[in-house]
């Protein structure tokens, strides 16, 4: 009987931990560039004598839905939405190099250019810093380039060029913090043909209504298992009065 109890377990383990990435998709559904976790229920069985073999269930989030989401015009001269499948180098709290595909920058009172995260963006020679009395643009082609107002007839100056990796051919992850690494470390190469749209933000790929649906099965998936508990406990209780009759 234990059999039944612990696949039945295992199951509303599983459904727990695949509502806990809805309930993460559903809370990211009006986040700039946010990317849909992925997650999937497998068989997990364990192996040993017959008596002791199990057939149960896990739940793991497999990567994220790479999808391109719905643009959204700012005129904002410094939020940029990214074509295609590149990915902004961002550096992450811990240092390193990573990767987003939010784009609602801005400059701090340092002249450090920062995402909406408050995560400094980098260029091909690390963070970007730009004068604070400049006027920042961003071409199409990821440069940043600057103009001084006091001199609107001289030419602006490209000072720098965002990071756009490229993730095609490199096995990319996403990690707690929403940011997206390189497996097992290293860089992005950046990505030449990479275009950038100026003006545009790129919203969250989560679509609300599939989600809704997810987690009603979901929740109806977790009184199922449930129920096969109690089910097993009362076969349970039935073999044991069983037991004492005789």
């Amino acid at each position: 009987m234990d059999r039944l109890i612990y696949t039945a377990l295992s199951g509303m383990q599983a459904s727990m931990n695949r509502q806990r990435v809805i309930a993460s998709n559903m809370a990211n559904a009006r986040t700039i560039g946010f990317r849909a976790e992925l997650a999937d229920q497998r068989p997990v069985t364990v192996a040993g004598e017959e008596p002791e073999v199990r057939a149960q269930q896990q739940a793991l989030v497999r990567a994220a839905d790479m999808s391109q989401g719905e643009l959204m015009r700012t005129d904002r001269p410094l939020d940029i939405a990214i074509e295609g499948e590149a990915l902004l180098g961002v550096q992450a709290e811990d240092g390193s190099e990573a990767y987003t595909r939010r784009g609602d920058l801005q400059v701090t009172g340092t002249g450090l250019l920062v995402n909406g995260e408050g995560l400094p963006v980098l260029g091909e020679g690390g963070p970007i810093t730009v004068p604070l009395t400049g006027k920042i643009t961003i071409a199409e082609d990821g440069s940043v380039t600057v103009a001084d107002p006091a001199t609107p007839e001289a030419q602006p100056v490209e000072i720098a060029r965002l990071k756009l990796g490229n993730p095609v051919g490199s096995p990319v992850s996403k990690g707690l913090d929403g940011l997206f690494r390189v497996e097992g470390g290293g860089i992005l190469p950046s990505d030449e043909a990479a275009k950038v749209k100026p003006g545009y933000l790129e919203q969250s790929n989560v679509k609300p209504t599939e989600v809704l649906v997810e987690m009603i099965d979901q929740q109806r998936l977790f009184a199922m298992r449930g129920k096969l508990v109690s089910t097993a406990r009362e076969l349970d209780e039935s073999g044991a009065q069983l037991m004492r009759l005789s």
